[in-house]
């Protein structure tokens, strides 16, 4: 009788693990990138606590979006499909159909609580959720407007990474059904241009000199879109707006909209801000005289790098709070005895630029703005730990939550499950290639439409209608994608092996090629 009560306890934790409904904590960030995250590259910043999700659960090493920009991957994540078959292709023009069926939909039929807070960015109000509480538009960073369920905008004090997190504890702790698992959606506005600090951390970085990516100076030889872009930072990046070097006189094309988003702060905050950075841009316009009059200096690359050393200090400040703040989470989660029944991931809505050919922003389907970092902390019964190394898009993470929700998964949902990876798996009828296709043009940064397939090592993409030119690249010996094979000698068998993955990817999701895409 012993034996058989010792052979069930054994049994037992196993089948707990099979039947368990895991809460989930969904983190996501706006534009930041595995360039400025320590688990992915420890050659800019430190971070910690998110190194601590990776360490505690898995790291994917070729996380990748469908479209690299904010409001559409959004709508990705939330749908599981692609962006032509949700219907919010951009965000010049893009409204999202809240009627529609959505992950958090589903969640909430298979018995789960939901909760988004933070940055929406969907234009629509939300559906699917039992509690929301958005930013409207692209939020503040100091004393912001938040949207209630009520259609209210109440102003918050303070700055926004910390109450978007004051807010994500306090309904965990105060306003959920704790009879029921929940999802929850913290979405911040971190690390959004233009990158305005927490207070406590405005001098953090100030020494430190980055070093310039090896392809800051590309010349986009071969890449007639790569050289029509308009988010180079020599060239493009507002002196103001961007880097703070505002003075009385010097009007930019976003000079007003900078110091309507400063003088949010007020009193002592106003002044050590002020403070700051005016001390800053008197330096600047000793050294830049030109540049009070709107000028062009005769010094580019001066000007060019002492943008790029701003850039960079400003945004590691702001993933310095945002870190700081994942902590918090994760420490909640501890402390009430969350942490085992609750898979955390941490993600952005897409990659970014960090200087790497003379870029700031995304869009493009090369791989700094294409992938995207990707790491979850992960429950107990989940026991596999490492680096996951298939191909993984966002539009997977919907049927991955339904799945563990134990819900079924509609078959319209274009993405896949990542619960076989997250138990250590390694099917072999993984996808082998991957789909883009990014829509946002004439726009912000004048990047060309454009779709293309990542399959292996190799790339192909199509620029369409108001160009019409294709580049290919070898990843393995090319990681910049500095070199367009296409068209040369010696990559036929390559390009026509692409092109043909190409087609079954389109046929597959239904974006048909003779729908004016090419």
């Amino acid at each position: 009788m012993k034996k058989n009560f010792a052979l069930v306890s054994a049994l037992l934790p196993l089948s707990i693990a099979a039947q368990q409904r895991y809460n989930i904590v969904y983190i996501m960030t706006d534009d930041h990138t595995a360039q400025m995250m320590s688990c992915y590259d420890r050659s800019n910043v430190t971070t910690p606590n998110l190194d601590r999700i990776a360490a505690d659960g898995v790291k994917f090493t070729r996380s990748y979006v469908a479209n690299s920009l904010s409001g559409p991957s959004r709508a990705c994540m939330l749908t599981g499909k692609h962006s032509h078959k949700n219907g919010f292709t951009n965000n010049e023009h893009g409204i999202f159909d809240g009627s529609q069926q959505t992950m958090p939909k589903l969640m909430q039929q298979a018995g789960y609580q939901t909760a988004i807070i933070g940055k929406w960015h969907l234009v629509s109000l939300p559906t699917g959720f039992d509690y929301w509480n958005i930013l409207p538009a692209q939020g503040d960073y100091y004393n912001p407007n938040f949207i209630t369920m009520q259609n209210d905008t109440v102003t918050e004090k303070g700055y926004l990474t910390n109450i978007i997190t004051d807010k994500a504890i306090n309904w965990m702790e105060d306003q959920r059904d704790r009879s029921k698992p929940f999802i929850l959606f913290i979405h911040h506005k971190a690390c959004h241009r233009n990158w305005l600090p927490e207070l406590k951390y405005i001098r953090e970085y100030e020494d430190r000199t980055f070093d310039l990516p090896s392809t800051f100076y590309d010349n986009y030889e071969g890449r007639t879109a790569a050289r029509q872009q308009e988010m180079h930072i020599d060239r493009d990046m507002d002196i103001v707006y961007d880097t703070k070097m505002f003075r009385p006189g010097v009007t930019t094309r976003l000079s007003n909209a900078y110091r309507n988003m400063v003088t949010r702060l007020s009193g002592r905050d106003q002044q050590v801000y002020d403070w700051f950075y005016d001390s800053l841009s008197v330096d600047f316009y000793k050294r830049f005289p030109d540049m009070v009059s709107g000028k062009t200096t005769n010094n580019t690359r001066e000007l060019a790098e002492f943008k790029f050393q701003r850039y960079m200090r400003d945004y590691a400040k702001v993933v310095k709070s945002l870190d700081d703040n994942v902590g918090r989470v994760l420490d909640y989660l501890k402390a009430s005895g969350l942490d085992d029944s609750t898979l955390v991931v941490y993600t952005s809505d897409q990659g970014f630029y960090m200087g790497e050919h003379g870029w700031f922003d995304k869009r493009f389907m090369y791989e700094e703005s294409f992938s995207t970092p990707l790491v979850m902390k992960l429950p107990k019964g989940l026991d596999y730990r490492g680096n996951i190394r298939e191909l993984v898009q966002n539009i997977d993470y919907a049927p991955t939550f339904l799945d563990i929700a134990g819900a079924p998964i509609p078959a319209d949902i274009q993405g896949v499950s990542l619960l076989p990876l997250l138990r250590g798996e390694h099917p072999k009828n993984w996808r082998k290639s991957l789909y883009y296709h990014y829509y946002e043009y004439p726009a912000e940064h004048s990047v060309k439409r454009h779709y293309g397939v990542l399959m292996g090592e190799w790339k192909l993409i199509h620029f369409y209608r108001d160009i019409d030119e294709w580049e290919l690249y070898n990843l393995k010996e090319d990681p910049h994608e500095l070199h367009n094979l296409y068209g040369k000698p010696g990559y036929e068998k390559t390009t026509k092996k692409l092109l043909k993955e190409l087609r079954k990817l389109q046929k597959q999701y239904d974006d048909p090629i003779d729908n004016g895409n090419s």
